[in-house]
């Protein structure tokens, strides 16, 4: 969401005459769209904005804070600090215009232009993101999303079909539609699965089947969540050939109480049902989640529980974090945290159990005919990098794939994060899985 946030800060920009530089040195404006959902991107923010103030101090320069960090008093406060000149939250990107003529802006508020704004296609794309909904009604206890981006607004469908077309039109190939819950996109306010349909809106599944029909060869959504993804989303990613079978699936956590103490609203033989549905309608349908270890209270056996939920679905590939405290949420107001070790020894067990069924699942590959979409190159000049169907990172020869694009390539190898393509030579001392 940043990423498309970001791409339409830019559009703004160069729509009133703006270029763009590579260095903050060389910047009459420099603009920092933050994060806030952990405090690693806090932090990094933090550094630059002190890189910033001394930047200042040495000539005329504009900076301005933008996105979910803005949004919080912590970010106000650092705001406050280090001489920023302006501060929009996510829910005021098309205040930026005016911001740069008054000079010192600050704005945090949700405009209801922003659900009908449509950022012009990226210039030579492959890959775009649309959004479709924003904001979020779910009250998770460790998450600060609902307060930075404020409640679930979906945009018309008709919109949202009139974007993905201009981008069809403009050469991308693969669009992702966006929401902190697409799942939800065109219910009526509220929580649950049972939330009726907004007048005049398609449900998220006969969104997916519409968006297919346009003409882009992939389409992509993230992120789901687990208590809205019904049987007929799946039916409808096993009807619609162009929506790809990759399912992003937040689980968090494998123990009940744990679910419970962070409000997902699911149980973990919910969760499991929901897995088993996609399994028998989606064999070939790639899984990936999230992981929050050492969430406050967690003790061993509800660790242990985790695992064995990890065990039980054999995800392809997940992202895994320590527990991050956010100021003003539930969880930070009224449970304790754990000692920092032990949240980072559980993290590296759990790397380990993910390392071993990623193997496992990315051999599944090896031998096989697959399309590719290339982005761009490796980090070794002689491989091009790109992404499967199913979001496994693959590795091309250049020889292969001189220049991005959809290309269909050989599976020889395979390691827990990646798979080569014929003829890509593997580093030395990597695990690897070769065609027989």
């Amino acid at each position: 969401m940043n990423e498309y946030d970001t791409h339409a800060i830019q559009s703004q920009l160069a729509g009133v005459g703006y270029s763009f530089v590579d260095n903050i040195h060389e910047a009459d404006l420099v603009l920092l769209n933050t994060c806030a959902v952990r405090g690693k991107p806090v932090e990094k923010a933090r550094s630059l904005l002190g890189a910033l103030r001394k930047e200042k101090k040495r000539r005329p320069v504009t900076v301005a804070l933008m996105g979910c960090l803005a949004q919080l008093p912590e970010g106000q406060a650092m705001g406050a600090k280090f001489g920023v000149d302006i501060m929009l939250g996510p829910g005021a990107l098309t205040d930026l215009i005016p911001a740069l003529r008054q000079g010192r802006f600050q704005s945090f508020a949700f405009r209801d232009e922003l659900r009908d704004y449509a950022p012009p296609p990226p210039k030579g794309a492959l890959s775009a993101h649309v959004a479709i909904t924003r904001g979020c009604n779910h009250k998770c206890t460790y998450c600060i999303v609902p307060t930075t981006r404020g409640p679930e607004v979906s945009r018309p469908a008709a919109d949202i079909l009139r974007e993905v077309e201009a981008l069809r039109d403009a050469g991308v190939v693969e669009v992702s539609l966006l929401g902190q819950n697409v799942n939800s996109y065109g219910l009526e306010p509220g929580l649950g699965p049972h939330r009726k349909l907004l007048p005049g809106f398609p449900s998220f599944a006969e969104l997916l089947r519409m968006v297919g029909q346009i003409g882009i060869p992939r389409v992509r959504f993230i992120t789901s969540h687990p208590i809205n993804f019904t049987d007929d989303i799946i039916a409808a990613i096993a009807e619609t050939p162009a929506v790809c079978q990759y399912i992003h699936l937040p689980v968090q956590a494998g123990s009940n109480r744990t679910l419970r103490r962070m409000a997902r609203e699911y149980t973990r033989e919910y969760y499991l049902e929901r897995i088993a549905a996609i399994r028998s309608q989606l064999p070939e349908a790639t899984l990936s989640t999230d992981i929050i270890c050492g969430f406050p209270g967690e003790t061993e056996a509800d660790f242990e529980e985790t695992l064995t939920l990890y065990d039980a679905v054999q995800f392809d590939m997940a992202f895994m974090f320590v527990y991050s405290e956010r100021e003003g949420t539930p969880a930070a107001r009224h449970f304790d945290d754990i000692p920092h070790a032990v949240k980072v020894a559980r993290l590296m067990r759990l790397i380990e159990r993910q390392k071993h069924w990623s193997l496992i699942n990315y051999r599944r590959w090896v031998g096989h005919q697959v399309e590719v979409l290339v982005k761009g190159p490796a980090h070794d000049g002689d491989l091009m990098q790109g992404h499967t169907r199913g979001n496994h990172t693959v590795l091309v020869p250049r020889t292969v794939a001189p220049r991005p694009g959809l290309y269909t390539v050989n599976i020889a190898h395979a390691t827990p994060h990646l798979l080569y393509a014929e003829g890509a030579a593997l580093p030395e001392n990597r695990p690897v899985a070769t065609a027989a």
